[in-house]
């Protein structure tokens, strides 16, 4: 049957379905149909028939070569269904994860076998005989299965626990080298310590080192006094007690004709390092961080007149370099006529005459030692050197001295505030700076070189903080000696060192500010171990704590004395409420 009169039979078989009583049916024509009832009626019915615009691929069958009519396969019959749009472009989900393949199944070395047989020789040297085991059933399989990873366990377990003790012994011996080289190097900067501390003791120079030549010559009178008041009575102690004032005097003597030597050469050293201020040029920081220096004529003055006083105030130089420098020192001073250019003028005269005459040195030392004063004098006029106005102690105008001037009496001198030392706590003003020491030097013989150190160290620490700390600037050294000796007694509060040396104060709690009532007194190990605490009630027990806030009550009742302190307790308090 031909594609289109197939197509019609369907149809027009459905339409016979679709109206009533139809039984038979008849084509009239190619655009419509006559229907035929039970009661032998007919009916005409109009049929369009739609012509499709679709032509079907060839996807295979035949073709008649008489009539060329073509006929398609059975499933190419169908037109295919399209689906409705959605407005998305939607893609086939097989397509999507498909994971194609490929695999060859032919083995990659084609081989064959030959058999012995009856004119065929195969030789058989390299053949294995492979005999059949005992039999052994499945729980026997599992159970050798189950031994041998029982074995596997042990052998990996003993070589887990062999790396691990041999891991636990590196770690050991590196911890006993680095607890070694610790404490070599806490041996070894203890032993600097004394040998600087001796250093110093042997050359004294600055105050520090007198303060500590004097403490030892207490520690050694005490220790002689209380040696002869054990073994000896009576007129033999008194004797004893005369001797040992006698020695002491006489090593107070050799200590002050070291204290004049040191003043002397420090006196120099001062007088260069106040004409070398006087001389350095003007310096700023310019916007790109480099540093900008400019020389006026003044500063250029003070230098002229720096390197005239070295040379003048230089010893062992030979007499033609002496008379060509008293000559330049001659016409500088020369050009202003005053009194005192004109001692300075007979004096430089005198010395060249005398050195022309072939006097000893030895015997113009004095002379030479007045022209250095003198010219001294003549460089701290402002008026002959205009920089030195500024770094002058005594003002050029007299008025000036009334303001900050204060009676001191214990030497009855009127001396300027800056020579007072003035303690927080304090409401009048004491003894001078002279005074205190002298009376240092007689009595008590203290050295407070460790606790400027523990005060340094601790105002360094707290700066790093970065945390506007300002309580620690405030206390002063008197007042930190005053907390080490009757609050911590000179000793840590966790493994009671005494060594001042080796002592430093840092925060109770890390969050709060440093104030004498937020403090410990610890070695330096220690004190970098509580720092990195978290959770001080976890790491400390109650009672220790309760030491701490005890010596924290005691300072707080201490340091209320002092006005400027009291200020400082509220915010100290607010600092802890919001922690």
């Amino acid at each position: 049957m031909q594609l289109s009169s197939l197509r019609c039979c369907v149809l027009d078989f459905y339409l016979a379905k679709q109206l009533n009583g139809i039984t038979t049916c008849q084509v009239s024509s190619l655009s419509g149909y006559t229907w035929v009832n039970g009661s032998d009626s007919f009916r005409n019915v109009a049929v369009k028939i739609e012509r499709s615009t679709f032509r079907k691929p060839f996807l295979g069958g035949f073709k008649n070569k008489v009539t060329g009519v073509e006929y398609h396969n059975a499933g190419s019959q169908t037109v295919p269904k399209k689906r409705p749009e959605k407005g998305t472009t939607v893609f086939c989900r097989e397509t999507q994860t498909v994971l194609e393949r490929n695999r060859y199944q032919q083995t990659t070395n084609p081989t064959s076998t030959q058999m012995t047989k009856r004119g065929v020789y195969v030789s058989n040297m390299t053949d294995k005989l492979i005999t059949p085991g005992k039999y052994f059933t499945a729980e026997e399989y599992h159970k050798r299965r189950l031994d041998a990873v029982i074995v596997l366990q042990k052998n990996f377990r003993r070589w887990y626990a062999t790396k691990l003790v041999e891991n636990l012994k590196e770690k050991k011996r590196l911890r006993l080298e680095w607890e070694a080289q610790e404490e070599l190097r806490k041996k070894k900067e203890k032993e600097d310590k004394l040998r600087m501390e001796q250093e110093r003791k042997l050359n004294p120079k600055t105050k520090e080192d007198f303060d500590l030549l004097y403490h030892a010559l207490e520690l050694w009178r005490q220790e002689e006094t209380e040696r002869i008041n054990k073994t000896l009575t009576g007129a033999e102690r008194k004797a004893a007690l005369c001797g040992l004032l006698e020695e002491e005097t006489q090593l107070i003597a050799s200590i002050g004709r070291h204290k004049l030597n040191a003043d002397k050469d420090n006196q120099h050293k001062a007088i260069l390092h106040f004409l070398d201020k006087c001389a350095q040029p003007k310096r700023w920081k310019a916007f790109d961080g480099k540093i900008t220096e400019m020389d006026t004529p003044y500063k250029l003055r003070a230098r002229e007149l720096l390197e005239l006083y070295r040379s003048i105030s230089m010893n062992d130089i030979p007499i033609d370099e002496r008379r060509d420098v008293l000559l330049v020192l001659r016409g500088t001073v020369k050009e202003h006529e005053c009194k005192l250019t004109e001692e300075i003028v007979q004096l430089i005269d005198r010395e060249v005459d005398l050195m022309s005459r072939e006097v000893k040195e030895c015997n113009l030392e004095g002379l030479r030692k007045r022209i250095c004063a003198l010219f001294l004098q003549f460089i701290k006029i402002p008026k002959f050197n205009p920089e030195v106005a500024k770094f002058l102690k005594v003002p050029p105008d007299p008025m000036k001295l009334y303001k900050n001037i204060h009676f001191c009496r214990s030497c009855e001198n009127y001396l300027p505030a800056s020579e007072f030392p003035i303690p927080a706590n304090s409401r009048t003003i004491g003894r001078c700076h002279l005074c205190c020491k002298l009376d240092n030097e007689a009595r008590q013989r203290e050295s407070f070189l460790k606790y400027r150190l523990i005060l340094e160290n601790l105002r360094k620490s707290e700066a790093d903080y970065q945390d506007d700390a300002r309580i620690v600037f405030l206390v002063q050294q008197q007042h930190l000696q005053y907390m080490i000796e009757n609050i911590w007694g000179c000793q840590s509060a966790l493994s009671a060192c005494s060594d001042l040396y080796d002592l430093v104060m840092v925060r109770w709690d890390k969050q709060q500010e440093w104030s004498p009532w937020n403090t410990i007194l610890l070695t330096k190990d220690e004190a970098d171990a509580h720092l990195k605490l978290d959770n001080l009630q976890e790491a400390y027990e109650a009672p220790f704590i309760h030491g701490i806030k005890h010596k924290h009550i005691r300072a707080k009742k201490y340091f209320a004395q002092i006005p400027v302190m009291t200020s400082l307790f509220h915010r100290s308090d607010k600092q802890a409420n919001a922690s």
